[in-house]
């Protein structure tokens, strides 16, 4: 596989994800991933994709009944 940007080869690794949300930030250091080994560019698959998907959907409930709760 190769980078869509710089069309370096990509290999299995980790790689850092982080979102600013709603009012927290979310910072996983280690999420499996493809990453340019050139650029550093990296692409999750939909297992990873959806993983943290799922931790972002609790989060933001979770940060919503912070802010309601009286």
């Amino acid at each position: 596989m190769n980078c869509i940007y710089c069309h370096g080869q990509m290999k299995r690794s980790k790689a850092p994800f982080h979102v600013d949300r709603n009012g927290y930030h979310l910072v996983l250091d280690t999420v499996p991933a493809w990453v340019c080994h050139q650029c550093g560019e990296a692409y999750f698959e939909e297992r990873e994709v959806d993983a943290i998907q799922s931790v972002i959907k609790g989060l933001d409930q979770q940060a919503r009944q912070l802010v309601t709760d009286p």
